[in-house]
């Protein structure tokens, strides 16, 4: 069994630390080993539950629950750390760290930490800030055969499976969001100031976006204000529109780079086998299909935002809040969509 991190402040700084620095299109491909080890991480961590706890775990797999995903801090059902053991605990990371690579297992742990952060520099404010307030749910009978799935998922995380016949046929939406983006207060017991949670998220997209020429960014900047939040926050299925911004085949090669890095920041939160069919599908569709979109400011603390869009997939990032004390531009939403269909759904016009 994988070693557990506990989501407290001391390892949210150790989590960032040791990061090198969605979902998924639907996928076709087979991934044998992902699908294995998650089917027996659930397993596990059902039996290591009561039947009380299994009832508020459980749903059947059509449960419309299932498509019920938000990032926002509200209530929720499931069953979440607060409530679990620390063998349960041990056992509901042990499936969340089956679900990803170790890279999107430490953006997880080091999200939820940030809880404690919030809590810290709110001060008691009026939304529970609690890094044991993530939810654990179980769609449909974990097994090798047949269709079931599973989710985690609270403030700033939401991460969203489903296996057929040991198969991993969906991994999106993959939301992960910060709040502080970056620490820029300090915070007894906390992680060092500077400490990023989703860098390479931002520091990647704000290089491409300063290296456009005047002309590229005639094209690829398509708002001088950022919009408030990313789109259909919450909606089962990802907004269909046609892609904006600037092509990746009007790009120099140095900014096709910089591009494919970005892309690959989100794939990698998955499992290798997950990842690499992720990004053979962006090659194979082209990459040069690839449009890249900027609306707000290019320095940093500017309210700012970015859309990647292919044939298959859709990357939405937003920084344009401010975080708990105040610092401007600090509070990141990031979503990876499947254009296909999240949830293992066909996606449909009229959805």
């Amino acid at each position: 069994m994988r070693r557990v991190m506990p989501t407290s402040l001391p390892i949210l700084a150790l989590a960032c630390a040791m990061s090198t620095v969605v979902g998924a299109a639907w996928l076709g491909a087979l991934h044998n080993r992902a699908a294995s080890e998650m089917t027996k991480s659930a397993q596990a961590f059902l039996n290591a539950l009561t039947p009380e706890q299994q009832q508020r775990a459980l749903f059947r797999f059509d449960d419309p629950e299932r498509l019920n995903w938000h990032y926002i801090p509200r209530p929720r059902r499931g069953l979440p750390l607060k409530d679990m053991t620390p063998k349960q605990r041990e056992a509901a990371h042990a499936l969340l760290h089956a679900a990803l690579s170790t890279i999107g297992y430490r953006k997880a742990v080091a999200v939820m930490a940030l809880e404690a952060v919030l809590h810290e520099l709110e001060k008691g404010g009026r939304i529970p800030r609690d890094p044991e307030l993530y939810y654990w749910s179980i769609f449909g009978t974990p097994s090798t055969k047949g269709r079931w799935g599973w989710r985690v998922e609270g403030h700033h995380l939401s991460l969203n499976f489903v296996i057929d016949d040991g198969r991993v046929v969906s991994a999106t939406p993959m939301f992960y969001g910060a709040n502080p983006a970056v620490i820029r207060n300090r915070v007894p017991g906390g992680p060092p100031i500077g400490t990023r949670t989703l860098a390479k998220e931002e520091l990647l997209a704000r290089e491409l976006a300063q290296s456009l020429t005047e002309e590229q960014r005639q094209v690829a900047v398509v708002a001088r204000k950022a919009p408030r939040d990313i789109r259909a926050g919450g909606s089962p299925q990802p907004p269909l529109t046609r892609p904006i911004g600037i092509p990746a085949a009007h790009l120099t090669q140095r900014q096709r780079d910089l591009l494919w890095r970005l892309i690959t920041a989100y794939a990698e939160n998955m499992p290798a086998e997950v990842r690499d069919s992720w990004l053979e599908q962006v090659k194979a569709s082209g990459i040069n299909r690839v449009h890249f979109a900027w609306a707000g400011g290019l320095a940093e603390g500017e309210p700012h935002y970015y859309r990647i869009q292919g044939p298959d997939f859709l990357i939405e990032y937003c920084n344009v809040q401010p975080d708990s004390a105040g610092n401007p531009a600090n509070h990141i939403h990031s979503v990876w969509r499947s254009l296909h269909g999240d949830f293992g759904l066909p996606l449909t016009n009229n959805h």
